[in-house]
This record gives structure tokens, C-alpha cells and sequence, in this order.
């Protein structure tokens, strides 16, 4: 048998870092043996990491209720035989030993040897590297100095008062959304806020036929039925709704994804009809509805009708995914029932960063990093214009009015080896097929999302090399005796 011995505080005020060890009850070299066979087996196991720092000996002897001498004789033996190392004045830290055999990589296979990606253009993303992190910095500090005690308790399942009213008149000012604090929801982002329509919904919902998977999943979690609702030009036919059967349509309106064009404004008009009409539902996606370039932004969708219309953002792309934090502006009618579905207490966003965003929303620091942001994505794009029009200019790009990627059409039969040539050349890619529902009335059947806002700046150039060297040769053209084009 072994018993486990967890640290707790010193009542001599010998403070040292906590440590689980199991020491077997009847120990054959005593308990310094115990003591030795225990630590020996942390490390071996990896639970000890190399390098990790031990507690003081004196601490360590207190906490296990064990001599001083013992855990001192203890920890001298294993720096002799290699598994810990003393640094003077320092402490005692586990050794950088070797990975023990059975701790080895396996041998790779012949699919792991395609080269390792060293660039990445996946959409989804925005450029980490980018967030203003002295700006948030200094909104924590003065949210956590501001905030009240109650802000230290159980959270409001609403969200803060604090970051609702911020976010309603963020919306209203930058983004047309009629937006009241009491009709506010905070969440943690659209996955988030998806789940908990999907508790107070029910029958059928109506999707885009190109989006993300992972959305009509979680619908389909939550019992909902979903039918395909064609994309084209001018976004989701919108007229096509009245022969799915659905009560309830997810939309991307301002900048569909991933074709990228806006949701027409003749079918803005006649999606919010038929809500009215039908008793019907909008879920306005509007993921990256700060980013516009070559047009005027386009009000939401929600401001047509917000008593027919669920409008939900979050700061994923403008910001960073890291924070978990959206919102969703709720019917009158359903603020009761979401509030309820989510239970008494907030079990996603932290109370905290919810007032650190209230105050980068109050203080400008979001308008000023989103202005940031925008001209930096704004050179993206160009550069990424620019490279395929003089590397190759027989690839046409769409979808580049707005947002953070674009998308390359392709001749039909060659997405899946452009992806795969692309692996080859260490990039990160995906191919537009892989956001396709069904087929999709005029939207183009092979193709590429480029994810242009996800690499960090000094990686860009190399990416979009790679990107040239992985398209397919115009039609015609000699076949290069080197390279990883494709024909």
C-alpha cells in the first residue's frame, strides 16, 4: 500500500512549492528510501518535468512530517546518481536528463513525412501577434481596480451590467444594431451563444450551403433539423426560404462565408418579410463585421427588425478567440428563456475580462486597435492582390471587399492536389470544399480559402511564395522540369 502525501503551509513559515508524492506505508529502506523511490518515480514518469524546481528540504520535511536530514540525505543521493541537480543559493531542481526509452517518439510514417507546416494560410484566425496588449494591459488595470465587490462573486448569467451597456452603444454607433442592455446576452462567443438558441429553439433551421461545419453540428446536437439554403452572387437566396419548411434561418449577411460577398440588399429586405410572414427566425452571424475596405459597411441586419432578428458577435476576430467573449442582441421575448437556458450563474466568461472589454470599448482603445487592425488587413490583401496578378494572374480572387481571407477559384478536379502540393511546400491551406453543404447555385466548385489575417507579419511573404509555388500552371503552359506546381 502507499499513501499519498500532499503539501500543505509550514506553521514554522518555511514556505516551499507543493508537491504530490505517493510513499509506499511500509517502506523497505526506510523513509528516506520512500522518500527516493517516490521522486524517482515522478521524474521517470514525466510528472516531474526536467528543470522543475523542488521545494527547500526543510519545507519538504514539514509537509511530509519527515526529518530534515532524511529529505536533505534524500535529495543529496539523487543529485549523485543524476536525477536531481543543487544549484548554490539556488535550490534543487530535476535533472535535464534524456528522454528515457519508453518515452520516445515513434518512428515516423510515411504519411508524417510531409514537411511540417512552417506557414499558415487557414482562415479563422486573426494575426496574434497583433493584439495591443499594453492597451488591455492598462484596461485590466483599471477595471480591477474599479470594480465592485460584487464583481468577485457568483457571475450574472446576463453578463455584466458594465460590458452590456458598453457593447450596446459600441453596436449602435459602429454597426447599426438597435440595441437595448436588457436585451443583451454576454457569451462565449458564437459557438457559445449557438448552443444556447439551440436549447430554445426547436424544429427546423435553414443554412447556408457553404459555412462552417462545425455550426450545423451543434445544431444538430440540440435536436434541430437543418436544410441547405443555396449561395450565390448575392449571397443566400433568401427566397428559396419558403420551400424549406425552416421556422428558423443562420445567416452571414454582411460578408458570407467563405464566398465573401454581402447579403443583397433586396434580400435583406425579403428575408426580414418572411420572418414576419412565417413567425419566422434570423441568427445574424456578423464574425468580422468590423473589416470592410472597398465599400461602405453594411448595417446589420437586426437594425431592419430586432424583434425578428438574433444579431450575434463576439471580439474573435477583431481581437483575439483566446477571450472567449461575444454577445447576442435578443428579441424582447427570448431574453428570458436564453437567461434561463444558461442556468443562475456564468459558467464561461470570467467577470474580470468582461470589465477589462468594457472599459477598451469606453476608454476608444477598441475603435482605435480595430482602425489598426483594419489597415493592417488591408495590406494583406493588397500584397496578396499583388503577388497572384504578377505570379499568377490566370487564378481569380473573390471575396475580397471585406473580411480576413479571399478565395481563389481553381479549374475544375485541381483543389485537392493544390492542397496537397501546398502541404508540400509547408503551408497550411484549405480548399473550398471542405465549407460545402451542398451545391451551391454560382458559386464556383473548386477553390481555395486564404486565410491572409492569420500569419504573422514576418512569416507573410514566405507564405504567399509557398501559396505561388503550390497553384496550377495557366492551361497550355510547359510543365516546369523543378517545383511543386501542379497541372
Amino acid at each position: 500500500m502507499k499513501s499519498k502525501v500532499n503539501a500543505r503551509v509550514d506553521p514554522a513559515g518555511s514556505l516551499g512549492s507543493d508537491l504530490h508524492l505517493e510513499l509506499p506505508d511500509s517502506p523497505a529502506g526506510g523513509r528516506r528510501g520512500a522518500l527516493m523511490s517516490a521522486l524517482r518515480d515522478a521524474i521517470r514518469t514525466g510528472r516531474l518535468a526536467p528543470g522543475t524546481k523542488l521545494p527547500p528540504y526543510r519545507s519538504l520535511a514539514t509537509d511530509l512530517g519527515l526529518a530534515r536530514n532524511t529529505v536533505a540525505e534524500a535529495y543529496a543521493e539523487l543529485v549523485a546518481e543524476g536525477w536531481l541537480t543543487a544549484r548554490q543559493g539556488s535550490g534543487t531542481y530535476v535533472a535535464r536528463r534524456a528522454r528515457l526509452a519508453d518515452q520516445r517518439q515513434r518512428r515516423p510514417t510515411a504519411p508524417d513525412r510531409v514537411p511540417r507546416a512552417r506557414y499558415n494560410l487557414v482562415q479563422g484566425t486573426p494575426d496574434a501577434s497583433a493584439f495591443p496588449r499594453s492597451a488591455w494591459l492598462a484596461s485590466a488595470r483599471r477595471a480591477l481596480t474599479a470594480a465592485p465587490n460584487d464583481a468577485f462573486g457568483p457571475g450574472d448569467p446576463r453578463g455584466r451590467a458594465e460590458l452590456r451597456r458598453s457593447v450596446a452603444e459600441y453596436l449602435a454607433r459602429a454597426r447599426g444594431v438597435r440595441a437595448d442592455p436588457d436585451r443583451i446576452v454576454i457569451c462565449s462567443g458564437f459557438a457559445g451563444a449557438l448552443r444556447l438558441l439551440g436549447e430554445v429553439r426547436t424544429g427546423t433551421v435553414a443554412v447556408e450551403s457553404y459555412g462552417l461545419g462545425y455550426y450545423r453540428h451543434l445544431l444538430s446536437a440540440a435536436g434541430l433539423r437543418t436544410v441547405d439554403l443555396p449561395v450565390d452572387a448575392y449571397g443566400a437566396r433568401v427566397e428559396d426560404l419558403a420551400d424549406t419548411g425552416a421556422e428558423t434561418v443562420l445567416l452571414t449577411p454582411a460578408h458570407q462565408f467563405p464566398t465573401g460577398g454581402p447579403l443583397h440588399h433586396e434580400r435583406r429586405s425579403a428575408v426580414i418579410d418572411w420572418a414576419r410572414a412565417e413567425g419566422g427566425l434570423v441568427l445574424e452571424d456578423d464574425y468580422d463585421g468590423e473589416f470592410r475596405y472597398d465599400r461602405q459597411p453594411i448595417g446589420a441586419v437586426q437594425g431592419l427588425d430586432p424583434d425578428r432578428v438574433v444579431y450575434i458577435g463576439s471580439v474573435s476576430k477583431s481581437l483575439s478567440p483566446a477571450l472567449r467573449l461575444g454577445w447576442m442582441v435578443l428579441p424582447g421575448g427570448l431574453v428570458d428563456e436564453v437567461v434561463e437556458a444558461k442556468g443562475e450563474r456564468e459558467p464561461w466568461a470570467s467577470a474580470l475580462e468582461q470589465l477589462t472589454l468594457a472599459d477598451f470599448l469606453d476608454s476608444g482603445s477598441y475603435d482605435r486597435h480595430v482602425r489598426r487592425m483594419r489597415r493592417h488587413y488591408r495590406r494583406r490583401r493588397d500584397q496578396l492582390i499583388e503577388v497572384l496578378a504578377e505570379r499568377a494572374p490566370h487564378v481569380r480572387v473573390t471575396g475580397i471587399a471585406a473580411g480576413l481571407h479571399a478565395v481563389l477559384e481553381l479549374p475544375p478536379g485541381t483543389e485537392a492536389s493544390v492542397v496537397k502540393a501546398a502541404a508540400w511546400q509547408g503551408l497550411a491551406l484549405e480548399g473550398l470544399s471542405l465549407y460545402r453543404h451542398a451545391a451551391g447555385a454560382g458559386a464556383p466548385s473548386d477553390g481555395l480559402v486564404v486565410g491572409y489575417g492569420t500569419p504573422p507579419e514576418h512569416s507573410f511573404s514566405g507564405a504567399l511564395e509557398a501559396l505561388c509555388e503550390a497553384l496550377p500552371l495557366p492551361e497550355g503552359a510547359p510543365v516546369p522540369g523543378r517545383g511543386m506546381r501542379v497541372g
